[in-house]
Formats: C-alpha cells, structure tokens, sequence
C-alpha cells in the first residue's frame, strides 16, 4: 500500500462545524461564534469584520465584499452583492477633462460606494441570529486593544511612510503611531474603528426595539448618517494621488443614500457530478464558469494535475475566458451582457475548438450569440504610465514579493490584496465570501472614522459603449470572486481565493484537481500551482501582458520544459507563492449525520482551517 501523500497541514473534518479564512483570527472567531450556538451566518459576519481589523493591507470597513450562501430552510444558492457603485459624478467626460486616460489607482477619485458593511449586516438581518453587538465585539476588541501584525502589514506601511507624512496626514495619525513605521513585534490599535463601530451599535440600539430593527437602523447610520456625512466632508477635499495632483473625490452622501446590498441569482454551469455557482457577471466570478464549460470539451480524463498537457489546456481555456471579459463584461443592469450566450454549451465547445498544442500569443475575444467584440484601448496604459506618479501605487492586488527590507527604493511599490472566509455550521448552512478594498495603501482615512474607502472603480473604462465602461450608478466589474458547488445535486463546497485577476485561475486548477484528479482539499490546494498573464490587468494602470505562464519552481522540470517547448513564455516563481485559496465542504454521512471537511492555504503562513 503507498503512503499518503504528505500536505502541509491536515485536512480538517469534524461534524459540528468548519471554518477557512485568509487569517488564523477570522478563522478562530467564526469557530467561536458556532461553538456559542451561533450559525454559519452570524460566523461568517464576525469573521468578516475580524479580517478587516487583522488584514488592514487587504481590506478594511470602507471596502466591498460578494457572497454566496445556502441557507438549509430556503435551499438554494444565493448571492449578496456587496460592490458598491460608482457616483453620479463619476463620468468618462469628467475624467477626460483632467487629461487622464484612465481613472487612477489610487487617492479619492477612484472611489465607489463602500458596500461591505451593508452586505454583511444584510445577511445578518435575513439569515443570522446574533445581535449586531455581538458579531461586532471580536473586530472592536482587536482595534481598541490590540491586534499581532503580520509582516505584510508592516511592509505595507513602510512602502507608503512618505505618502502618509506628506500628504495623507488622517493616514499617518492611524498607521505610524508615534510618528513611526509599528514594529512587528507589538500590538497595533485603531481604535478610531472601534469607536465608529462602538458608536453605531450605541445608536443602532437607541433606535431599534428588535433586532432586525436594530440592523436597519445601523445601516441606516451608515448609508445615511455620521458615517455618510463623514465620507463626503473628505471627499470634498483635494488630495494626492497617481496622478501627481491633488484632486478631490467624488463620492457623495447621496450615493451612499441611493445604494443597498441586493440579492441575486448566481450564475451557474454543470461540470460532471457538479454545478458550480459564481456571482453575477458584475463581478469575473462567470471567468470560472467559461472555463469548465470549455473543460468539458477537452482530453482532462486521467491527467496528472502537474503533467504538461492538464496545465498547458487550462492556462489556454484562460485566455479565451479572459479575453471575452474584456469584451462582453460589465454591470448587467446598465448593459446588454449575453451571458447566457457566454456559458451556453455551444459556444464553450466552439471556444475550447480553439485551442491548439502551441500557446496563443493573441487576445481572442469570442462573438456570443453572432454579437461583435470590441476591446477598450488598450495602449491607455502607457500613455497614463508616462504621465503618472507611480510613487503611490501601481498593479494588480496580489502578494507579489517584496526584497528584503534594507534593499528597499525609496520608489518601492505596495499593492494591496484582499480577503476570503468561507464558513459550514453543524445545519449545513454555508457562506462564502471575499471582502476587499479599502486596504490601508488605497486611500486617505477619513477622520473621525478611521478607516479608508475602496479604490475600486479603477476597473472600469473610458471607452465609450463598453460593458465595462464608466457609468455613473453601475458597478465596476469586481475582480472578486467566492464560489459554491453542488454535488450530485446537493450542496458541497464553499471555496475561494484573494489574488485578484487570478482569483479565477487558481481556483479552477485548485477544483479540476479536487474534480478530475482525485485530490483531497488540501492535497488540492498544495499542489504546484500557475497563472497567466494575457490580458490588460484589472487594476491602474491596466498593463497588458500576453503569453505569460508563471509558475511555482516545484511544479516537474519536464512540465516546464513542455510548455516553453508549445511556446508559452515561462516565469519561475517562488515554491510556494500562487494561490491563496479557503475551502470548506459538507457531505452526508449516513443516519442523516454530515461529514464537514475544510483546508486552507500555506503560502504566506497565516490562513487557517479549523473545524470539529
């Protein structure tokens, strides 16, 4: 008999409960909360607000979060969308007269509505139990007292120390206490989130005779009150960003007053015994479902999940997804997106048809439904590169490395990131969910509540006539990207990953090889893992890189080999630095029990899984 294959933590399994998150904290707070007769939505709420104290550098209070969920008493997938929308002042025509080509990365300009805090409390009103005080409590207590810095964090603020003393002064009084860069080694504090937070439930509680009344009126507070009045007194003020000027935001109280967290259908495709479930083409969750549709038209029967053809058929299914995002995605309730053309079984066959035993080295949007692609302007990037001050920021969010800290430029960039739990009760309720934006390098805190407010409209357009153009009142075509499944027809999984634009490869290979190749769920995740880079990026300043392959060094010389061999352009990463992905499942054990399983990432040392 051969032995197990080695993983770099158990696969948990318990029957009680599990929980999965980008943080050990969020991960241990959501356990708590089950443990204290709390189910998977209240879980998922605490765990929510908890990783916006501990991951600051990925997400914060003034960010937007997507979820998914199964609720067992109205059995269904259902998504809450939590991405905010763009100001009525918000318009290409506004943009093009500053001079820009694209809307910046990085200060006030390119907000949206901040989204999460109404996304969560939403489905702690409908589907949870606590009281808004209580899931609020672990988050208030690591801000007023004290919460362990992560690397990354300290890293974060040092990239952007100048930034924060010359010019975003609201920053430097929360993020260099005493004048300085935190050290390690000590606890951090922000206790003015505490106190925004500690202020809403006083309020809340003032107002409300019930629960669900009193999450009313604390997103009542938040949409239409101090907290509203707050963003829009800072956002009034000029303030610098990538564009080497001081320019004032957008974003106003009204905008906030005009938006809600809404229920959708999620978008879905059958692969075998599954169906998967992503969000709605507002969001690039319908990247995954276009690339298992074209995954069933292809030879992945019996491929070993490192050998050269399974990466090499995937990293080209990717391309063709992502280029018809370009294309074809966009707010659904501003554009016509053919969708169903999109997912439909023949034009997924049609597109995989594509797809040849040497690398493509063009973008090829596809025509659903006989429509014709139009891509933006895609040397946009150069021109807002040339003019730029990429002092501030620059790229996609995702981990990329930084050098050792005394090899540090003074130019040294921070990117920011974002966040995933996923959470099972012992009912079979499930929740996934990816909360981003806001990260402290985004933009300036607001005084008097501590925190900054999401960048995210940077990936929209100025082309006119696009899916994903500027539109005043539409949301920006997220990168973010919680999954669910179904097995045999029953609920299954939860899953999802930070990583921006590759959120939806790595989590494609991750489930082909739990799918196809047999793998367990952390076998699944430790695997040698890849991305690709063929498309114009999601974030400022938009670059557009094609036929890129990056790959962690432990996948087999004779993989990589192979796919220079069929023409990609191979970059080696580092052993352990693609994907970040949480994963929880459930499965029915016999006597009505369930068998509840979940894994977690290694890469960075600090995701988690527990369970029992």
């Amino acid at each position: 008999m051969s032995s197990p294959s080695f993983t770099t933590r158990p696969e948990i399994r318990g029957t009680f409960g599990v929980a999965s998150s980008t943080h050990w904290l969020a991960t241990q707070v959501a356990m708590s909360v089950l443990e204290r007769g709390g189910n998977a939505f209240d879980a998922a709420v605490a765990g929510g607000f908890t990783l916006q104290i501990v991951e600051p550098h990925l997400n914060g209070p003034g960010g937007e979060v997507p979820i998914l969920f199964w609720n067992e008493n109205d059995p269904r997938i259902q998504s809450i969308c939590g991405q905010g929308t763009a100001p009525q002042l918000a318009t290409p025509a506004y943009f093009r007269n500053m001079g820009v080509d694209l809307v910046p990365g990085v200060g006030l300009l390119p907000a949206t509505v901040p989204g999460a805090f109404g996304a969560w409390l939403t489905m702690l009103r409908d589907h949870g139990t606590w009281e808004l005080a209580d899931v609020l409590r672990p988050a208030i207590d690591y801000a007023r007292n004290g919460f362990p810095l992560v690397p990354r964090i300290v890293q974060a603020i040092y990239s952007v120390q100048d930034l924060f003393r010359q010019e975003w002064h609201s920053s430097a009084d929360v993020w260099l206490p005493d004048g300085k860069v935190p050290h390690p080694e000590r606890l951090m504090r922000t206790p003015a989130i505490a106190d925004t937070y500690t202020r809403i439930v006083s309020e809340a509680n003032n107002k409300g005779s019930d629960r669900r009344a009193r999450i009313d009126a604390a997103l009542e507070i938040w949409y239409r009150g101090f907290v509203a009045e707050a963003i829009d007194a800072a956002y009034r003020t000029p303030m610098r960003d990538c564009t080497g000027e001081r320019n004032a935001g957008l974003l106003r109280r009204e905008d906030m007053a005009d938006w809600q967290a809404t229920y959708e259908e999620p978008a879905m495709v059958d692969f075998g015994r599954y169906t998967v479930a992503k969000c709605g083409v507002w969001s690039q969750g319908p990247v995954f479902l276009q690339q298992l549709a074209m995954a069933r038209h292809l030879p992945l029967e019996g491929l070993a999940a490192d050998s050269p053809a399974f990466v090499h058929a995937i990293a080209e299914v990717a391309k063709l997804a992502f280029a018809d995002r370009l294309a074809w995605y966009g707010d659904p309730r501003c554009n016509d997106v053919p969708l169903a053309d999109l997912l439909s079984d023949d034009y997924a066959r049609a597109r995989a048809a594509l797809i040849r035993d040497q690398a493509s080295r063009e973008l090829i949007p596809g025509s659903p439904g006989g429509r014709t692609p139009r891509l933006p302007d895609l040397d946009a990037a150069r021109r807002a590169l040339a003019q730029a001050d990429t002092r501030f920021g620059v790229g996609e969010p995702t981990f990329a490395q930084l050098p050792p800290v005394d090899q540090w430029l003074e130019r040294e960039l921070f990117v920011g990131d974002t966040c995933h739990i996923d959470v099972i009760d012992k009912d079979g309720n499930m929740v996934a969910a990816t909360p981003s934006g806001g990260w402290l390098s985004s933009s300036p805190v607001v005084r008097g509540l501590g925190f900054s407010i999401t960048t995210r409209l940077q990936m929209t357009w100025l082309d006119e006539g696009l899916p994903g153009q500027l539109q005043a009142g539409a949301r920006p075509c997220t990168t973010l990207s919680p999954g669910m499944a179904l097995r045999d027809g029953q609920p299954y999984m939860a899953f999802g990953t930070p990583g921006g634009d590759q959120q939806d490869q790595w989590t494609v290979a991750f489930f082909l090889r739990h799918a196809l190749c047999g793998m367990n769920l952390q076998e699944a995740i430790d695997a040698p893992a890849w991305h690709i880079d063929h498309f114009p990026g999601s974030f400022w300043p938009r670059t557009t890189t094609l036929n890129r392959i990056t790959v962690e060094s432990r996948m087999p010389e004779r993989t990589l080999d192979a796919l220079r061999a069929a023409g990609h352009e191979v970059k080696v990463g580092a052993p352990w630095s693609e994907g970040r992905i949480s994963v929880c499942t459930r499965e029915p054990a016999g006597n009505g029990a369930r068998l509840l399983r979940a894994g977690a990432n290694p890469r960075g040392m600090q995701s988690y899984a527990a369970g029992r």
